[in-house]
């Protein structure tokens, strides 16, 4: 018989209590070996007063043997039930998670699959009604991901100003919407800008691309390719010129922050960061020499 099982961050201690019974020893014995078979190597054995015969309890090592218990499952609640809204239930669900997933169309409920066993209401996410059917007032996320700004927008504010959910997110499509959204403190995936970079580096391999941008798309961070001519020459000075500020430098593997004497070497790697619609303009002027900048 096997006992509580999880996988915490800290090590623990797999402990088998022997019993007359040779049978439960011998099953016991055979389930620990199948979790040193699955990774586990780094728990060990030994007895827990207390324990039924024949079971296996994961223990923290540690100071005193306290039983491991499964992270708390929690609800979240889902507006939208496109591609994204189904994917993002299910997995969800994997995690052992509560779900619910309101879309006004119902079939389009058929995308979550037969496996799927959380709640599916119909009805405009931004109902207070139907939100309180979807258990929002226990709920501790919401992901509006409809295929509409405006009722990502609404619902999602809905949820934190009206239920007080912790963590709300919003795709938006338009960037500069996301942007306006950010400042009132809406977290939200600007799906337009991050897919343009995901394609350009598909596309253009040795093309820029940006390395990350921040959840409004607004600002971008991006490795810089440079003119040779700009190796011993000042970063303030490339800063200057190109009009974007370097965020850091890969230096012989390492990361350092410019100070404003710091030279650019030769095999220097730069990451600035630059608004999104000046991406272009900044790597254009990086590539030509300085003499051309000045």
């Amino acid at each position: 018989m096997l006992g509580s099982l999880a996988l915490p961050h800290p090590p623990v201690v797999a402990r088998v209590v022997s019993t007359p019974a040779a049978g439960a020893v011998r099953r016991a014995s055979d389930t620990v070996q199948r979790c040193k078979r699955r990774s586990l190597s780094r728990y060990a054995c030994g007895p827990r007063a207390g324990a039924l015969p024949g079971t296996v309890t994961l223990m923290r090592r540690g100071p005193a043997d306290t039983p491991v218990t499964r992270r708390q499952a929690v609800h979240v609640v889902i507006l939208g039930c496109g591609r994204v809204g189904a994917s993002l239930a299910t997995a969800v669900q994997r995690l052992d998670h509560t779900v619910a997933v309101v879309d006004k169309d119902d079939t389009a409920f058929h995308r979550l699959g037969k496996d799927f066993t959380g709640h599916q209401i119909t009805g405009n996410g931004f109902d207070r009604d139907v939100l309180v059917e979807a258990g929002i007032e226990s709920a501790a996320a919401f992901a509006a991901v409809s295929n509409g700004d405006n009722s990502n927008i609404i619902a999602a504010r809905v949820a934190r100003e009206t239920f007080g959910v912790e963590h709300v997110v919003a795709r938006i499509y338009d960037p500069k919407r996301a942007e306006v959204y950010q400042r009132l403190g809406i977290p939200t995936v600007a799906t337009v800008p991050w897919t343009t970079d995901r394609f350009l580096r598909m596309l253009l391999p040795e093309g820029v691309a940006t390395a990350w941008r921040e959840p409004s798309g607004a600002v971008a961070v991006l490795q810089l390719p440079l003119h040779e001519d700009w190796v011993g020459r000042r970063i303030v000075d490339l800063q200057d010129t190109i009009g974007a500020r370097v965020a850091f430098v890969m230096r012989f593997g390492n990361g350092v922050l410019p100070e404003p004497k710091t030279v650019i070497q030769a095999d220097d790697t730069l990451y600035v960061a630059a608004l999104s619609g000046t991406v272009t303009d900044v790597t254009a002027a990086a590539l030509r020499a300085p003499e051309e900048t000045e």
